[in-house]
């Protein structure tokens, strides 16, 4: 490279951890030395306002958007984002082709007392940001009351010891990298509550003309995360799946063959939609595209009944 290699991502902690991460990777794989890489810090309008959800001031893309852009007026080379809160089409000029390993993808439970969900005191205030998770817990307990919660991981916990809500429920891979792992009270498996597509996944986001940093980035894209990316993310795509749609959707690679789980709730969440396939490996694409669609079809069934 002639220049610079300058990655931008979000300013938090778990952002910069995802940056450095994707920092090491290329170091390792190519003759990349520490000095020809940088990491800008980017500040995002969704980590500007914490008061709101998502969906009420713009959607998935409060997290991508300043950082595309920045690429876009190629300030930076590569953009780190994590997958779950980018939006499921590409922005014009742009591609995301690459993966990290994907991280745990499950979901976690915190409460002050260590109480599981099952054991919380009736009408518990539980904090989230997402709908998903919320109606996904009224399944569980139609009592619990879910109650907005924003902000880094260590602002959630601080609000939850505060005395502001009695449980918080997190993604377990920014929990473990953040080393808060001693805080959880419960692990819910990938079937019990089916996590949000890519969730777990640190995509990497460059120029699709920019040749050079394309080559870097195929060498360190981990194949089996790629698949089941593209997989899920297909999924959101045929669902127009931003952060009012309360999807979920969960795939693993066995051998050639690869398994997905999803789930996608009415806007009021009392009505679940459910379809879980399994398709060749190599047709990973095709089996997102289809899963999608059979879940908008049931979908738009159950209205017209």
């Amino acid at each position: 490279m002639s220049k610079k290699i300058i990655i931008g991502s979000r300013g938090s902690k778990l952002a910069l951890i995802y940056a450095q991460q994707a920092k090491d990777k290329i170091i390792k794989n190519t003759s990349l030395n520490n000095d020809d890489i940088l990491i800008k810090s980017i500040k995002t309008k969704g980590d500007e306002v914490q008061d709101m959800r998502l969906s009420e001031f713009g959607g998935k893309g409060l997290f991508s958007s300043n950082i595309e852009k920045e690429l876009q007026l190629k300030n930076i080379d590569i953009a780190v984002h994590a997958l779950k809160d980018m939006p499921a089409n590409d922005t014009k000029g742009l591609i995301t082709d690459s993966f990290l390993e994907r991280n745990d993808p499950r979901e976690i439970l915190i409460t002050k007392d260590k109480k599981k969900l099952k054991d919380l005191d009736q009408k518990s205030i539980v904090g989230t940001s997402s709908y998903r998770r919320e109606f996904q817990i009224k399944k569980i307990r139609q009592d619990l009351k879910c109650k907005l919660i924003r902000g880094n991981v260590d602002t959630r916990i601080r609000k939850l010891y505060e005395g502001m809500y009695d449980a918080i429920i997190l993604s377990y891979a920014g929990i473990k990298l953040l080393k808060f792992e001693n805080e959880i009270s419960e692990i819910f498996s990938a079937k019990k509550i089916i996590p949000s597509a890519g969730q777990g996944v640190i995509a990497l986001q460059c120029r699709e003309n920019d040749k050079e940093i394309i080559s870097i980035l195929n060498k360190i894209n981990h194949t089996e995360t790629h698949k089941r990316a593209h997989l899920e993310r297909n999924i959101l795509k045929v669902l127009d799946g931003d952060c009012e749609t309360a999807i979920g959707a969960h795939s693993v690679v066995n051998g050639d063959k690869i398994i997905v789980e999803a789930e996608l709730f009415s806007l009021d969440g009392r009505q679940r939609f459910y379809e879980k396939k399994i398709g060749n490996l190599n047709e990973y694409k095709e089996l997102g595209k289809e899963v999608g669609t059979l879940l908008k079809t049931k979908s738009n069934n159950s209205y017209k009944t």
